[in-house]
């Protein structure tokens, strides 16, 4: 085999097993190659680095590799697995194949067995890698029209890939929905596609949420003088104003039965009717709609009309939130302090490197908005050239947030397993937690216990405690 630049991790309890596979494996040309005798470590090691490849046993203590192999399906599937045991047993091999294994060899395995077997999963590999290739470089094609996302801040690559999608359905007259939480720039992008579309007339939002049926169509569709108590004179609705244009409905999943039905007929018929008019007027605005909620779990619920639902989804935009493209908390919090300083007519303050490190951990359950203020609250208080760590840490309950993550990536790791046949003692998830706390604060201390709940005073003595075990 040649030179490959692969890493290959092999999991097994044998030491024996370990070091022939990793002899085999350095003679025909892969040296990077990282041996894990306590299966409990790889979730750790994946979380560190990635592999090309990954050599499994299947009886292990603590955890076994079927199991195993179960959660690495699922977290990572793109890394291809050979499983390698001594269980001689067809059921198991085509369940292990199923799951996802690439292989399954029974030991002791041959080295041409192996090694064309490692040459088949890297093949595979290639494949699905170039498949991949493919699509970021469509990503990162250039945009046709750069300028109109030019107010949403990103340097994410998931982000420019909804670019390049909102670019294609921005100059068809279809409805688009866009769903994410809030904060997460959903009027930005229904701007963007405004611009994109070329449409002459005004790009024109309302917030519909709390507007009971007669407040909705009195906001769009307008009403004729004397159609109420009140009504002392006609006004046109928003949707008029929206004339040749665009008009974006935000937070539509609060909209009632009633106002639904109207909105569908205007996407259908192009047609609506101002409160006290028996006269239809004619509509050719270009629908957008927003929402912060799971609206196809209310399409399911009856609380969303089906019909409508399938109009508005025309085009989908999904955006995703600020924990997943937290490569853009850098370029944000620059923007934000530069902005804030500007309008408060200061000096942009310069920020200690542990904020980063703060705010990466940070879940921002308010996403982008909630950033915003914080940074403004932060810069409005500065009373040097340096923002304060700890008012941000006054503002941020990263506790909460992080409690989360960690129970996601490493306590919801056991339970995704079933629990192996020997639990962790609650030491042993102490230390784990401790551990991962502080890799990800980068050792600092003080951000490792805000994230764990506890004081600095209260982790020195845990870590104490671990040290002189």
């Amino acid at each position: 085999m040649e030179n490959f630049n692969y890493s290959v991790a092999i999991i097994d309890d044998e030491r024996e097993s370990l070091y022939t596979y990793s002899l085999i494996l350095k003679q025909s040309g892969i040296n990077d190659v990282v041996l894990i005798e306590d299966p409990r470590e790889l979730p750790v090691v994946l979380k560190e680095r990635s592999f090309s490849i990954l050599l499994l046993d299947l009886s292990m203590p603590h955890i076994s590799g079927f199991e195993l192999l179960k959660y690495l399906s699922v977290e990572y599937p793109e890394i291809p697995v050979i499983v390698l045991t001594a269980i001689k047993d067809i059921e198991t091999a085509v369940e292990c194949i199923k799951i996802g294994a690439s292989d399954y060899l029974v030991k002791p395995v041959e080295k041409n067995k192996l090694i064309s077997s490692i040459k088949k999963a890297l093949e595979m590999n290639r494949l699905k890698e170039e498949i991949s290739g493919l699509k970021h470089r469509l990503i990162e094609d250039r945009l046709e029209h750069e300028e109109a996302f030019s107010e949403i801040i990103t340097v994410n690559q998931r982000m420019r890939g909804i670019f390049k999608y909102v670019e294609v359905i921005s100059k068809t007259e279809q409805p688009v929905l866009i769903t994410g939480e809030t904060g997460t720039g959903k009027e930005l992008v229904a701007r963007a596609i405004h611009k994109i579309s070329g449409r002459k007339g005004d790009f024109v939002a309302v917030n519909v949420a709390g507007l009971d049926d007669n407040m909705f169509s009195d906001t769009l569709f307008g009403h004729r003088k004397g159609a109420f108590t009140g009504a002392i004179s006609t006004r046109e609705g928003l949707i008029s104003r929206a004339k040749g244009g665009t008009l974006f409905l935000d937070e539509i999943g609060d909209l009632s039965e009633a106002s639904q039905l109207k909105l569908l007929r205007v996407i259908q018929e192009k047609v609506y009717y101002p409160l006290g008019s028996d006269i239809p007027k004619s509509s050719d605005a270009r629908i957008i709609v927003a929402t912060n909620q799971d609206i196809h779990d209310m399409v399911n619920r009856g609380a969303f009309r089906k019909d409508l639902f399938y109009r508005l989804k025309a085009h989908h935009v999904h955006l995703p939130p600020l924990r997943e493209r937290k490569d853009d908390i850098p370029v944000l919090l620059d923007h934000f302090i530069k902005e804030a300083a500007k309008q408060l007519g200061k000096k942009p303050p310069k920020y200690p490197e542990e904020l980063l490190i703060l705010l990466v951990n940070y879940s921002f359950p308010g996403n982008i908005r909630e950033l915003e203020m914080i940074v403004y609250d932060a810069v409005a208080r500065c009373k040097s050239s340096i923002l304060s760590l700890e008012v941000f840490k006054d503002m941020i309950d990263i506790s909460n947030s992080i409690d989360k993550e960690l129970k996601s990536e490493i306590v919801k790791f056991y339970i995704q397993m079933r629990f192996p046949d020997k639990l962790p003692t609650l030491k042993e998830m102490e230390e784990l937690l401790i551990h991962e706390a502080l890799r990800r604060a980068k050792g600092n201390q003080g951000i490792a216990a805000k994230m764990l709940g506890i004081t600095r005073q209260a982790l020195n003595k845990r870590l104490h405690k671990l040290h002189k075990k």
